[in-house]
This record gives C-alpha cells, structure tokens and sequence, in this order.
C-alpha cells in the first residue's frame, strides 16, 4: 500500500508500492505517466498541469488528449522520456516494465511505483499524489468523495441477493478475471460473486465448458461495442444458462470500470443497475 512521510523543508517524500522511495527537492512540476489511470488521477487530484507527457489511450480527461506520447504502457521509449526532463515519474506498479523503472532510476529520474489492488487504494493514490505535487487540498477533496460515494454504495447494496458472475475481457482465448483482479471487488460490491474468483491470475484463461458448468446468474462483457455484441451472441446459443435464460446478458464500459480512477464508480453504479435487474429477471422467470 502506499505510505507517505513528511519531507524536509519543502521536499516531499513517498514510499510506493515496490518499496522504494522518491525524495523530491521541491513538489514535483514536471511529470511524465506511464499508464492512462495514472494520468487520469493526476488531473483528479488537481495537478493535471504537471503532466508533461504520458502513453497511448490517455483519454480522460479531455485535456488529456492534448498531452504528449511517449509510446504505449508496453512499449516504452526511454529515450522520450528522458527527452521530456521529468522531475518524476509515475510507474504503474504491475504494467511497467521493471526494467524501465530500473533504467530510468539508473538515469537518476525518481519514479514513484503506483499499484491499485483494492478500493480504497484510489482515494490513497489521489493523497499520494497530491502530496507529490503540492496540491494535497485539492486530492483530499477528491479523495473524500470518493470514499463517501464508494460507501454509499455498499450500503446500497447491502442485503441484496447475491449472484453468480461471469466477467469476460476476452474472446479468443476466452478470459475473465481472478479473485485478485479489482473488478472482482467491484462485483462485490453490487452483491455478486465472481464464478472464478478461485481461479489465479488476474485475467485467467479459461474454457466454455467451465462456464456452463459454474453456471452463472449474469454473464457481463466488456470491450467495444461491435465485440461483445459477437460475445454476447455466443451465449445466447447456449439455453441452459441460467443467465440466458433470464436475460441477465450486459455490457459495460471497459474504461469506466477497469481503470483505477474516481470514474470506476460511475462504471460500478452501472454494474450495480444492471445486477438489479437481473434479480428483478429472475424473480419474474417461470419456476
């Protein structure tokens, strides 16, 4: 998790999720992002104006768009990184290369490691960051509405029905996600149960007979439109599903709810809606 400890003077010091510390001189200007949520973050935690560059897909918010690339989150250039003089770097903790991190350090660059592996992690990312840049006002409001809209959320769905979840990110080969995967929290949240939450990894293979065989209440897909309409389809050929039998067959917005941001609410009130009415399915269905 992260940790954060007061510098000397005006310095800032924080420890990220790999266990190595940044010690900054001064708040950090000059910020270069290796992955969309960690960009996205910046900017909600009010220091959208330090981030100087940042990789493909860095979407959100708008002004993001304008920014400049410095390749994908899997193919990183250092030398245009180093190009851009950054006086920090944020790392996603397990999406970057640890051989870029290593690289970067070797050059003198402080990288801060950023990792997101439950809720509650978010609003300390957002502390983090605004420690890191000098805006801590700014992220500690973001940070606790966050936390007020997450909890209003689990009291929303306390004492529903719990439903079986199938996830699936991916076609061909056919995957979803492990118990350690954060949309599997999310799931929680809106009173379901990942069929493979026992299964390891985080985006874990698996075949359509183990599907039919754990039988879910709700089959969720997320990706492009055009996508999951073909995935979804699949399903639909498959009578003895419980979920096709009910209808209980939805789609979600992959950048909504698979990045770490404050926006994954917005993604986990649509899960939670669609859950409702599966359950509202189910209750209505012939016995």
């Amino acid at each position: 998790m992260f940790m954060a400890q007061p510098g000397l003077a005006q310095g800032v010091t924080a420890t990220g999720s790999d266990g190595v510390s940044v010690a900054l001189p001064a708040p950090a200007e000059r910020i270069v992002a290796l992955a969309p949520h960690l960009a996205e973050n910046l900017f909600a935690a009010g220091a959208g104006d330090t981030l100087i560059a940042t990789v493909e897909y860095s979407d959100y918010p708008p002004d993001a768009r304008a920014i400049p690339r410095i390749g994908g989150y899997n193919s990183l250039s250092i030398e245009a990184i180093v190009a851009q003089q950054p006086d920090l770097v944020l790392a996603w903790g397990s999406g970057t290369g640890h051989d870029i991190v290593r690289r970067l350090r070797e050059l003198g660059i402080p990288v801060y490691s950023d990792e997101i592996g439950e809720l509650t992690d978010i609003a300390d990312s957002l502390r983090t960051l605004g420690r890191l840049t000098g805006n801590r006002t700014t992220a500690e409001r973001s940070a606790e509405g966050f936390e007020s809209e997450l909890a209003g959320l689990r009291e929303s769905a306390a004492g529903d029905a719990t439903l079986e979840v199938f996830y699936q990110i991916w076609h061909d080969p056919l995957q979803t996600i492990g118990g350690g995967h954060l949309i599997s929290e999310v799931i929680a949240l809106c009173g379901g149960r990942n069929i493979f939450g026992d299964v390891r990894g985080l985006a874990p293979r698996i075949s359509r007979e183990a599907v039919l065989l754990r039988n879910p209440d709700v089959i969720v897909a997320s990706g492009s439109s055009e996508d999951v309409a073909a995935w979804l389809s699949q399903w639909r050929e498959l009578p003895g599903l419980r979920a096709v039998e009910t209808g209980a067959l939805y789609v979600v917005n992959p950048d909504l709810i698979e990045r770490p941001t404050p926006r994954l609410l917005s993604g986990a009130r649509e899960l939670c809606a669609r859950f409702d009415s599966a359950r509202a399915s189910a209750r209505s269905a012939p016995r």
